[in-house]
């Protein structure tokens, strides 16, 4: 059974780096073209929430003492961070398509702002997540 914990936990973590890495990343970079990696990026995310259902249930279940509502708290940021992504990059990434110059510079313009605004979010999730043990 300790290996269905060990696999769930490493498909965790590693989604959870991919995903805030590469937002951090394409957030910081305007010239990465943020629609390239906005589908993994949801893949990941997709992951990192089934995965952590998974683990709240393993370890967490019946108990909501402090270390629960500080992963509550990262949790709720990263589904935040998700809707920004989606609502932001995904939607300008998908009107990438037919857009002239000027709409595709406003466009990526508006990506690089969701990255930015999803990574700082991500980034809230990572402490809560490193941090939850103290409390």
């Amino acid at each position: 059974m300790q290996y269905i914990y060990i696999v769930v936990l490493g498909l965790h973590v590693m989604a959870g780096v991919f995903w805030a890495g590469t937002t951090i990343a394409v957030g910081r970079d305007p010239d990465i073209r943020a629609e390239r990696f906005f589908r993994p990026q949801m893949g990941a995310a997709g992951l990192v929430f089934l995965t952590g259902i998974l683990l709240w249930y393993f370890f967490h279940e019946g108990v909501f003492g402090s270390m629960e509502k500080v992963l509550a708290l990262g949790i709720v940021t990263a589904l935040i961070a998700a809707g920004v992504q989606g609502a932001l990059v995904g939607a300008a990434s998908r009107q990438l398509a037919g857009a002239d110059q000027a709409a595709e510079s406003q466009l990526r313009a508006k990506m690089t702002k969701g990255e930015r605004i999803a990574g700082g979010l991500l980034v809230i999730t990572v402490l809560c997540m490193a941090t939850a043990r103290m409390f």
